[in-house]
């Protein structure tokens, strides 16, 4: 490897796919609060992929101005059902409304991943993935919270494709990195281009 590569993110599953794909990263999570950044969107009509780049975005940049010299990865994901954006649940009742939300019904998730490098964005792309959930009772949605626990409120969806969330599904178009939150395959080819990775 010849560039030092940063992860804005302290999200065990974006490192995790990383370090499986043999790319070494430093997490160095950004201190940027989110909802602060994303303020000024709401009533901008930005949709869900563009909401989902700023983030991405901020982070990236955020992290690469005390960082010089290193190629910063930032990245993030919005959920998205009909109009409406969705956020991670402060709490088991918000999982459990979420959850009750997207029964039965189709939503979106928009992974952005941005890289920068002295204090400015040379690279963006996001993907989307589109989930299907079943019909969920009410009783399913409380056992299936009973048994994943607190780790739904690390997920926007209050749920993980790669654990016991996917049993709530009935069908899932687009790839799982970007489910989890990173998009791999654009990501490693331009780490590839850009010579940070010896593969």
């Amino acid at each position: 490897m010849n560039r030092d590569l940063v992860l804005a993110s302290g999200s065990r599953h974006r490192q995790a796919l990383l370090t499986q794909a043999g790319i070494r990263a430093e997490a160095d999570p950004s201190t940027l609060d989110e909802r602060l950044v994303q303020a000024p969107l709401k009533d901008s009509g930005a949709t869900p992929d563009e909401v989902a780049l700023v983030l991405a975005e901020a982070k990236a940049v955020d992290v690469s101005e005390r960082r010089p010299g290193a190629l910063v990865i930032g990245a993030d994901q919005v959920l998205s059902i009909g109009d409406e954006v969705l956020h991670k649940p402060e709490d088991m009742e918000a999982a459990r409304r979420t959850l009750l939300k997207l029964s039965g019904r189709t939503h979106h998730l928009d992974s952005a991943v941005v890289l920068a490098e002295g204090g400015a964005a040379v690279w963006r792309h996001v993907s989307r993935a589109s989930i299907t959930f079943r019909d969920l009772t009410p009783a399913e949605i409380g056992r299936y919270l009973a048994a994943a626990g607190d780790g739904v409120l690390t997920s926007v969806g209050a749920y993980q494709v790669e654990g016991r969330g996917l049993q709530l599904m009935e069908r899932i178009e687009g790839d799982l990195f970007t489910i989890i939150g990173l998009p791999m395959l654009p990501l490693i080819r331009e780490l590839r281009a850009r010579g940070a990775l010896d593969a």
